[in-house]
């Protein structure tokens, strides 16, 4: 299988299509939005109800505080109600401000409001804003 390399791991990994998706936005928020990759984790574990998960990408603002928890699909997997369960249950955990789904394809970038709701955002913040939080 071909491999590519993580520049947040900093390791050779394998090119599954969920990676090539991962990759991509690794990529886009450090290039094109000025995310440092030292803020980045890939695969960062946590525990939720006594089991292991592993979140895609979790952004940690300047002062290490988790803000912003990424999903990545492959393309060929729809963004479903069941995917957006997952990672809310995720951040039941993680608590971060920001969540944002993606398939390479089609993506959901959404805030948790005050009361807990989740409301779609129509950019991606800053690393600035981000660093606010």
């Amino acid at each position: 299988m071909d491999q590519i390399f993580d520049p947040i791991r900093k390791k050779y990994v394998a090119l599954t299509p969920e990676e090539r998706v991962r990759q991509h936005v690794i990529r886009v928020f450090t290039r094109c939005h000025g995310y440092p990759e030292t803020h980045l984790a890939v695969e960062y574990a946590f525990k939720f109800n006594k089991l292991q998960y592993r979140a895609d990408i979790v952004v940690f603002n300047r002062a290490l505080r988790p803000v912003l928890l990424v999903e990545c699909k492959a393309p060929e997997v729809k963004l479903t109600e069941a995917v957006i369960d997952q990672v809310v249950r995720y951040n039941k955990v993680l608590d971060v401000p920001y969540i944002f789904i993606t398939n390479g394809e089609l993506s959901y970038l959404c805030r948790r409001d005050g009361d807990g709701d989740y409301l779609q955002c129509p950019q991606l913040p800053s690393f600035e804003d981000l660093c606010q939080i």
